[in-house]
């Protein structure tokens, strides 16, 4: 597995993509979480630091799209956390979509607790980077690979509050791109937040106080190219930009 990590970490170190894992091992599910553990221990030896969690899948769409029947996750670390402006050139595959973001204020210990635990809710983009060639991956690839996790923004933070509906709206250069409702992540946000609260509880992970929470896609990711300016707009939650270079 270590062998593995590293194959993959050195791939968004560099910014050359690397042929599936797949194609040169075998690996179910579990073993593709095991992957990803490694490869976020990696990154914490470089002194990242844990942050939030990310959601996969999250759209009965994607999951047909997939052959499967569950969301999927990654792990979010204080270096994904992007500002203003968003350096693309070492990047693969760049793509972005709009998120609604939730933050916790209390441990969650187990998925009951999930939804008691939020104290914020915004509205938010993710940038997604597989590392594989031509974008090609099995489910076990993308999981392997972080969920393809690699930054994100968040707008201003808002009481909590229903966010089963919200209208999202990703704009680049002042162009609509790709709008559309919450209500697309699993029927509503917090499902997929109770999602993540599972999932982490089954690797012996508890959601702590601070981190954040990405719900999932309301919309397909489109491509991020250089240069571009990108607004995210969410209904009743601001909205949250970022220039690419």
């Amino acid at each position: 597995m270590n062998r593995l990590a590293e194959i993959l970490d050195e791939a968004a170190l560099t910014g050359r993509a690397v042929p599936r894992l797949t194609d040169r091992a075998t690996l179910d599910v579990p073993a593709a979480y095991e992957v990803q553990r490694a490869v976020i221990d990696r990154r914490r030896e470089r002194g990242e630091t844990l942050i939030g969690v990310k959601m996969g899948f999250t759209s009965r769409a994607k999951m047909v799209q997939m052959g499967v029947d569950d969301v999927i996750w990654g792990l979010l670390t204080d270096a994904m956390l992007v500002e203003s402006h968003l350096d693309t050139s070492g990047l693969i595959h760049p793509r972005v979509e709009p998120e609604i973001a939730f933050l916790l204020d209390r441990p969650v210990r187990n998925p009951a607790d999930a939804a008691a635990a939020v104290g914020a809710v915004a509205v938010g983009y993710e940038v997604l980077d597989s590392r594989y060639e031509n974008f090609s991956f099995t489910l076990e690839d993308v999981i392997a690979d972080n969920a393809s996790a690699c930054g994100f923004g968040l707008g201003p933070w808002h009481s909590p509050r229903g966010v089963g509906n919200i209208g999202l709206l990703l704009e680049v250069d002042g162009r609509p791109v790709a709008s559309g409702s919450s209500a697309a992540i699993l029927g509503d946000p917090v499902r997929s937040l109770t999602a993540a609260a599972r999932l982490a509880h089954a690797a012996g992970i508890e959601l702590q106080p601070g981190w954040v929470v990405l719900a999932g896609a309301a919309t397909a990711a489109v491509p991020l190219p250089a240069g571009a300016h990108v607004r995210v707009s969410g209904a009743g939650l601001g909205h949250v930009e970022v220039t690419t270079r």
